[in-house]
Parts: C-alpha cells; structure tokens; sequence
C-alpha cells in the first residue's frame, strides 16, 4: 500500500541542475454507470477515500478532480454525495497520456 499522496510529482532538472516540478495536467473524468457513490462524513479526506476504494492515497486527486473539489484540498464537507470513479486504469492512463 502506498500512503504518500505526493508519489505522482512529476520532478525534473533545470538547466542550472537545481530540481524543479513540472506542471501537472488532470484529465476530465466523466461519470460512468460503474462509479460509486457515497455521502461524505465528518471523518472523510480524500487520502483516505483513496485508500479505502483503490487501495492507493496517492490517487486521491481521481475523487478530488471527479467531485471539483478544489485543488490543495484534502478535507470534504460532511453531507456531500462523492462520486468514486471506478475506471482508474484508464483515468490513470490519461494522465500519463497528457503528462508525458
């Protein structure tokens, strides 16, 4: 199980050799008949809905961009109806696709 919600950081090096981050680009997630949906608690932050459904912290940005919550947030309202993609291959193939 990976925990860090940082893994997927693009980093590269500068032309002076100092390390810098790329800009990173999320793909549009568009509902599927397959999505799970839940009611957000108190207790709810994305890292941990990742975990909970993929497995994977790191992918918590797939609930966050899904749900247009805002990025640089981890918390979520309690009483919100999430949307939990369950297409995470191709989600995650589409942000390799537009990263690279």
């Amino acid at each position: 199980m990976n925990n860090s919600r940082y893994t997927n950081v693009p980093i590269y090096n500068r032309w002076d050799g100092k390390r810098a981050y790329r800009t990173t680009h999320y793909p549009e997630i568009p509902p599927s008949d397959s999505d799970i949906y839940i009611v957000s608690n108190e207790t709810d932050y994305l890292d941990t809905l990742a975990n909970k459904y993929y497995g994977d912290a790191s992918k918590y940005w797939i609930i966050g961009q899904a749900n247009n919550i805002g990025k640089g947030r981890m918390s979520v309202e309690s009483g919100l109806q999430l949307r939990i993609p369950t297409n995470v291959s191709k989600i995650l193939s589409d942000f390799e696709r537009i990263n690279s």
